[in-house]
């Protein structure tokens, strides 16, 4: 399995479109990715505009299938325009 961890901080007064762009990717994800196990977006519960993105696939080919969906080409350009800063992405894999 293949998982990514995003860390995002989002403008200030972005975070429900932020929140929007997010939900949308997710659930369409789920709905049309049956290799993606989890693709889940949680919000810090004090530091306003702080989210991390966790997802787990089950190969290398379900992670290129997503990052290659019409949905995902759509949602991502306008979500990376609501964050401050560059998102910290990290890879890991499945121990258990």
């Amino acid at each position: 399995m293949i998982i990514f961890i995003a860390t995002l901080q989002v403008k200030p007064g972005k975070e429900k479109e932020f929140e929007s762009l997010q939900q949308e990717l997710s659930k369409l994800t789920h709905d049309s990715e049956p290799d993606t196990h989890v693709y889940d977006v949680i919000r810090h519960r004090e530091k306003k505009g702080h989210y991390v993105v966790y997802a787990r696939f089950k190969d290398q080919a379900a992670f290129e299938l997503h990052q290659g969906t019409p949905f995902h080409d759509r949602l991502v350009p306008p979500i990376l325009a609501t964050l401050s800063a560059d998102m910290d992405l990290q890879f890991y894999e499945f121990v258990g």
